[in-house]
């Protein structure tokens, strides 16, 4: 699977299609994309892949200084909810992505984008 469409309940909370649930069983990371949408990444490629390229090896490196207050802003980490699979979408990271009720989701390699219907194109 490699796309999916849900709408948010009323608690801001995204169900995940039973496909994916083994992928995401290692907990998810939420956070702020390079435009106007989220990355959802499973933790262990977070873990993985995007903690030490984060990391980087040099101490003044602005670029990536930025990257990591992009990402790192507002980055939430959960388990999925065992009985439904799913997960709390917090309201700051909602606003940023201008995200009402109805989500689009799009697999980008060994991640997700998350955004409005209108602006993930």
């Amino acid at each position: 699977m490699d796309y999916f469409e849900r709408k948010l309940d009323d608690k801001r909370r995204l169900t995940i299609p039973p496909e994916l649930r083994a992928e995401l069983s290692s907990g998810v990371v939420l956070s702020r994309g390079f435009g106007e949408y989220l990355h959802l990444y499973p933790q262990h490629v977070w873990d993985r892949e995007v903690e030490p390229a984060l990391a980087g090896d040099q101490i003044f490196d602005e670029a990536l200084a930025d990257l990591n207050v992009k990402f790192r802003r507002g980055k939430t980490n959960q388990a999925l909810d065992q009985k439904q699979g799913r997960i709390v979408v917090e309201q700051h990271l909602l606003d940023y992505a201008s995200i009402t009720r109805e989500i689009v989701a799009v697999r980008v390699g060994a991640y997700w984008r998350l955004g409005a219907p209108d602006k993930l194109q």
